[in-house]
């Protein structure tokens, strides 16, 4: 085989392509999802859920890998009662953000807005070790990455 052929098998979600005598894998898509759970807060204006997990030491949204036979929808919910402890009341579909995770993989993270009562309290968990409620103009400043706050242009009155 020539170098730097690239061979596509039939039937396969995987590309292999060889390069300077090495066999490289394209690495499969990470699928995740979550929630961006707002509240209305008066004059503070719109708020919304960030989390903080201690074993990326970072601040997000909630959301995690979607589970084989579970659709994206029932991962996001599944994923924000984990993480804070609450089932999120669903809104709009607000797309999906892609990046390169910190393996190196490509990864695909799709959020609906979500709402829940003004009395229910957060409950951290799982790999989650703060939850708190932050006005959308602070989120900017609190959330780790740039894909994160991309999608505080999503919410309702935000450009």
């Amino acid at each position: 085989m020539a170098r730097g052929l690239e061979v596509r098998r039939c039937g396969s979600e995987r590309d292999v392509s060889k390069s300077k005598g090495t066999v490289k894998a394209t690495p499969k898509v990470v699928r995740a999802a979550g929630g961006l759970i707002c509240r209305e807060r008066g004059s503070v204006g719109v708020e919304v859920v960030v989390v903080h997990r201690p074993s990326y030491d970072d601040w997000s949204f909630p959301k995690g890998k979607v589970h084989d036979g579970e659709s994206d929808l029932q991962a996001a919910l599944r994923e924000v009662e984990e993480e804070v402890g609450i089932r999120g009341v669903l809104g709009r579909d607000l797309g999906s953000i892609s990046y390169i995770d910190g393996r190196g993989r490509p990864k695909v993270v799709r959020y609906w807005e979500m709402t829940i009562g003004d009395d229910v309290v957060l409950h951290p968990a799982n790999e989650v070790d703060d939850a708190r409620w932050v006005s959308v103009a602070d989120a900017n400043d609190v959330l780790t990455y740039d894909h994160d706050r991309s999608m505080l242009g999503r919410l309702p009155g935000r450009p």
